[in-house]
């Protein structure tokens, strides 16, 4: 009997907080391909909030209780490319001082974004039974892109769902606009980018914007109500498991 791949979930704030029914699909998916899931109930948040508005020392305060609940040697998994770009580069700064740079780097090895995991750790493209009847486009966040390199694995599971006619839009690779507390001190210039992006978005006449990052997905579908344009969002993790 081939032995089950044991996984540590890591459950961001935007997903316990806001979008849990994302979590859930997330282990849904993963339990499907076999592996054995285990979920720390001790976890809390990996940190980055305090980072980017420049609070280092209760950044590492945070980080450093990330590292001590995710070291079970197990793959860690997230539903959230910001959340592990964050530890795999950032930490780096947090603990450069640090004498435990073993486990930090054990965990840094160990953490993968959801699709990333999928592609590139369990060699899977396609979800069996996944589908989902509907046009969509798909936006790469700046965290998935710029900081973990993921590119083609989303889009070559989001191909495989029957069902799911993708398009691409202009300058898919460009900003959303959220970029956590650059929102709110750079109002103007985040909605701009939003409006940018819905336009593209709609422009392909998709009737669903899917993306691997819930803080963008968040961002854009409040400007698009806000804007009352139809078009809906979806983590992938969500679109993975649709129809079984």
């Amino acid at each position: 009997m081939k032995k089950k791949i044991a996984v540590e979930l890591f459950i961001p704030c935007f997903i316990d907080q806001i979008f849990p029914e994302t979590g859930f699909n997330m282990v849904k998916v993963l339990e499907k391909l076999g592996c054995k899931v285990h979920y720390n109930p001790n976890q809390t948040c990996c940190g980055q909030p305090a980072f980017n508005a420049g609070y280092f020392e209760q950044a590492a305060a945070v980080g450093s209780k990330f590292l001590d609940d995710m070291d079970s040697g197990r793959y860690i998994v997230a539903p959230s490319a910001s959340c592990v770009g964050m530890v795999r580069n950032n930490y780096k700064r947090l603990f450069q001082d640090t004498s435990n740079l073993v486990q930090l780097r054990r965990i840094q090895n160990n953490i993968f974004e959801f699709t990333e995991f999928l592609t590139n750790i369990l060699n899977v493209e396609k979800i069996e039974g996944a589908t989902l009847n509907a046009h969509a486009t798909y936006h790469d966040s700046c965290s998935a892109l710029r900081e973990c390199g993921i590119k083609e694995g989303p889009r070559k599971l989001l191909a495989n769902v029957d069902g799911l006619r993708l398009t691409e839009m202009k300058e898919t690779d460009t900003c959303c606009g959220f970029g956590g507390t650059f929102a709110v001190k750079f109002e103007s210039i985040s909605s701009a980018m939003a409006d940018q992006k819905m336009c593209n978005a709609l422009e392909t006449e998709a009737d669903i914007l899917i993306s691997t990052d819930s803080s963008c997905l968040m961002h854009l579908d409040a400007y698009m109500k806000k804007q009352n344009k139809p078009l809906k969002i979806m983590h992938i993790a969500d679109v993975l498991a649709s129809g079984w």
